[in-house]
């Protein structure tokens, strides 16, 4: 580039700028950056469909899914998933506190001190009813539960998928009393 050119390029530049305008590279990349935090908003903010899972941060209880006491009611048709249920090759326990319309759970979990329930869901498969948990905490660092509900038998039965060895372990929970 000739000298002159340089120096009205460097002029035109300085003039854009007292006049309060951007180069437009600078414009793209303000407009780039505005949209992609838009998306990022949106996609946080939407509610949970059925399958998807409300997350909170912990509250009093490190276990808790939901973080006030306005908790949804439990819908009567996952009513039989509400109690407190028992691993007994291990002495874990999984309570249910309750279950809204679209599958979101309160949930907590105990071997024997809480362990921090990061997501609780149930849906309806066909004629079944799934339940997913899933646990991060210390050595706890997505651990899930993909389990079934069996009414005849008053049991939750599926796979453990224990993180930290990555392997799967076939369990179940029976009601306590």
């Amino acid at each position: 580039m000739s000298k002159r050119r340089k120096a009205i390029s460097q002029v035109s530049s300085q003039a854009a700028r007292r006049n309060g305008k951007f180069p437009s590279g600078t414009v793209l990349l303000v407009s780039l950056a505005a949209v992609v935090l838009l998306a990022i908003w949106l996609t946080r903010s939407r509610s949970p469909a059925a399958v998807e899972v409300q997350r909170t941060e912990p509250t009093n209880s490190p276990t808790a899914l939901v973080e006030n006491s306005s908790a949804p009611k439990t819908t009567p048709g996952f009513q039989a998933l509400v109690g407190r249920w028992l691993r007994p090759d291990g002495g874990y326990v999984l309570e249910i506190k309750s279950v809204d319309s679209a599958g979101v759970m309160e949930a907590a979990y105990f071997n024997p001190n809480p362990i921090h329930v990061s997501k609780a869901a149930t849906l309806r498969d066909g004629g079944v009813t799934k339940v997913y948990i899933e646990l991060r905490d210390v050595n706890y660092p997505g651990s899930t539960y993909t389990l079934a509900y069996d009414p005849a038998s008053d049991v939750l039965q599926g796979i453990y998928y224990q993180a930290l060895e990555r392997q799967n372990f076939e369990v179940a929970f029976q009601r306590m009393k």
